[in-house]
């Protein structure tokens, strides 16, 4: 529903601050725990959900990313499955969007049309589908928009001012922009240079637009909400869960707690990040 996105945006705008974004991949490491994740995130002071799709092959993730996935998929998680989790997130939760993330193999196995039909009753808001190119928005962004969710689209430092348009063309919720300098979860590149993105994006779009790059701790997301219209935080999270995890990757008493911990902190970091602008 791509209503209810643009009312997150505009309350926030309203607000005079950025979106704090939370990944967490679903059915990590079984499907009772990521409910739970799932479910303390907004309480917490998430703004917007990715909820993350397991996949057996995930080229764009960091290792953080790619061990959550084999063990929600080593869990039993589905596609089905991580459908299931935002249809019972919706249960107790109508107004905080869920994007879902991942990539176009397991969509496509699934069926386009029945996947966006079945996302559409579970209650997803938009799609970020990395391995799929704006030259092939046949494929399911066009599709996806006709149905009322939104596709949205990854920018990153080298898509320069020829490439941008394309790939703003069929974009819609919002702009993620992936810093690219260094590694996930390496020191904080120049956040002057993270300014001049944003601002270099948003002469071609009026979408928010969104900035992700190992953010980990309130002062980062701090810095970087002062210029950007949301401040993504995935890996911070996973490691979290990670981290509680027993020897053998099951969850413990501490799992939801420490992830909700965490965005608490993030979240008083966005919270205060136009005070700084404003200095």
């Amino acid at each position: 529903m791509t209503a209810r996105m643009d009312k997150r945006f505009a309350d926030l705008k309203a607000e005079g601050r950025p979106a704090l974004v939370t990944y967490f991949m679903g059915g990590d490491p079984d499907y009772e725990t990521s409910l739970g994740i799932m479910k303390a995130l907004p309480e917490a002071g998430s703004d917007i959900i990715e909820l993350g799709m397991p996949f057996s092959d995930p080229m764009a993730d960091g290792p953080a990313i790619q061990l959550a996935g084999q063990r929600a998929l080593k869990g039993g998680q589905t596609l089905k499955k991580t459908l299931q989790l935002a249809a019972d997130f919706r249960k107790t939760n109508y107004t905080t969007p869920i994007v879902m993330m991942g990539y176009y193999n397991p969509i496509y196995i699934y069926g386009v049309e029945k996947f966006l039909d079945d996302a559409l009753i579970s209650g997803i808001d938009g799609l970020i589908v990395v391995d799929l190119p704006p030259e092939m928005d046949d494929e399911l962004c066009i599709p996806a928009l006709k149905k009322g969710i939104n596709f949205i689209r990854l920018a990153t430092p080298t898509t320069d001012e020829k490439r941008l348009p394309t790939v703003l063309k069929n974009t819609s919720g919002f702009v993620y922009y992936v810093s690219m300098t260094g590694i996930t979860g390496s020191a904080l590149p120049d956040t002057s240079l993270v300014a001049g993105a944003v601002k270099r994006i948003k002469e071609h779009t009026d979408l928010p637009v969104c900035v992700g790059f190992g953010v980990k701790t309130a002062e980062h997301a701090k810095v970087i909400g002062a210029s950007a219209d949301g401040v993504v935080v995935g890996t911070a999270i996973v490691n979290q869960v990670a981290n509680t995890l027993t020897a053998d990757g099951k969850a413990t008493a501490d799992t939801v707690q420490a992830v909700a911990t965490l965005v608490r902190g993030l979240s008083t970091g966005t919270r205060s990040a136009r005070l700084v602008a404003a200095e």
